[in-house]
């Protein structure tokens, strides 16, 4: 049975003094609004900023809260610049504002977390205040149902659901995956991110684009698994598995992303991808794509040509087993692979896309999300789903391997299940096109 999804509004006015507000420090946490002198604020921002020479703001979502609804929360480090040791801010951990939230995107002025809440169909709009605290902005709908991924750039956001928004679709009586993108306005003055209706599909008279095959495989269910869109926002690409079939065939859809956020599938999409593709992303120059297979323990890599994807020599490339999650580091020629099984990350280099294995650290059990920090690209952290921690590493930049940031690992709460970031004050090279 689906879950009912659950609606929350804002009106403008409001959200325009929540961004004031948390710009300035004027929230305390979570829903309550509680004005406190900004003379203190700023001098404890202040302190605590230069006392911990924080560079970035990592937030983690967790599965499991407490209560009996299990709703999620969000913890929320700040990363030390000198020893990459991830703290807790003050009034962390922050309710995710929904059920079972999965995924995490940060908007492109880096002002902006969107979490996907899976249980309740939702995406979960928060202001970033200044210091890395939350403050809960605006929820809409999902499509589609069970949210699983999601990404961003500076127009749209785009949001992957298991199934489709059709009447028949659930747990029980399966079908494919779809995606929506939503547009996003651009923030101005007081006036924060606005999350816009979503893109029309005149092929299906809806907001959603299904994940299908076609032919003989046009019934088959198609689950999506992950997301990415390129830096230079032509396309975007998900990541998915025909079950329908055993073993499972792997494969990647691809859209290249039109006037208004409609998308338009791609010639040769969907792109053959393995058995059971877990993850997705894209280099910064939007000239390759890597998706990662859990079945088979390995990252196919792809040369992106006019949209399509050609794959690249020697690929695929071994990795350990059950890949959960990549990362590509946006100013090193790195990439890392977190191992769901055998707890690690596996550290690659990278020429003319072309991965080479540089070595296997290890991470807490069964690490399913990892992250660069956005402000200097040299450290990395991955979510540990069933030790409820997440490990730190600075990376060395001359070569790639990995090295444990002080204190690693760190606690989160129960079942973290992904993870994001900004730089500390808004600036940094994380910063999306």
């Amino acid at each position: 049975m689906i879950a009912e999804p659950q609606k929350s509004t804002r009106r403008d006015h409001q959200g325009a003094a929540t961004l004031k507000a948390a710009k300035n420090g004027y929230f305390h946490s979570g829903f309550a609004l509680v004005l406190v002198a900004a003379a203190s604020l700023l001098a404890a921002t202040f302190v605590t900023a230069c006392e911990t020479l924080t560079v970035d703001f990592v937030f983690v979502t967790s599965a499991k809260a407490a209560g009996t609804e299990n709703y999620g929360e969000i913890d929320v480090f700040e990363i030390n610049s000198e020893s990459g040791r991830m703290r807790p801010i003050p009034t962390s951990p922050f309710p995710s504002a929904g059920r079972n939230p999965v995924a995490e995107a940060v908007s492109a002025d880096n002002e902006n977390l969107f979490v996907a809440n899976q249980d309740d169909n939702t995406i979960v709009q928060f202001i970033i205040g200044s210091d890395g605290k939350l403050y809960p902005y605006n929820t809409v709908n999902t499509p589609g149902i069970y949210p699983l991924a999601v990404t961003a750039n500076k127009s749209n956001l785009f949001v992957v659901d298991t199934y489709q928004p059709l009447p028949l679709c659930s747990n029980a009586d399966p079908c494919s995956g779809s995606i929506a993108v939503y547009s996003l306005s651009t923030a101005s003055g007081n006036t924060p991110v606005t999350i816009g209706s979503p893109a029309v599909n005149t092929a299906v008279n809806g907001t959603y684009w299904p994940l299908t095959l076609s032919g003989a495989g046009s019934a088959h269910v198609i689950v999506p698994t992950a997301v990415t869109v390129l830096a230079n926002g032509s396309d975007v690409y998900i990541s998915a598995y025909d079950s329908s079939v055993t073993p499972t065939v792997g494969y990647v859809f691809g859209f290249s992303i039109g006037s208004g956020g409609v998308l338009t599938p791609l010639g040769g999409s969907p792109f053959a991808a393995g058995v059971k593709p877990s993850a997705i992303a894209s280099d910064p120059s939007s000239t390759y794509v890597y998706a990662t297979d859990f079945a088979s323990g390995n990252v196919r890599g792809y040369k992106v040509s006019s949209g399509n994807l050609t794959p690249l020599s020697g690929s695929p490339y071994a990795s350990g087993n059950q890949p959960s999650a990549i990362a590509v580091d946006p100013s090193y020629s790195y990439a890392y692979v977190t191992n769901s099984l055998d707890g690690s990350v596996a550290a690659f280099s990278m020429s003319s896309g072309v991965l080479s294995r540089i070595g296997t650290f290890a991470t807490g059990l069964q690490p399913v999300a990892l992250g660069i920090d956005p402000s200097t690209n040299h450290f990395l952290y991955t979510a540990n789903f069933l030790d409820n921690t997440v490990s730190g590493f600075e990376i060395t930049t001359s070569t790639g391997s990995l090295l444990d940031s002080q204190f690693s690992p760190y606690s989160t709460n129960a079942q973290p299940t992904a993870v994001a970031a900004v730089p500390h004050n808004g600036t940094g090279a994380g910063v999306q096109p």
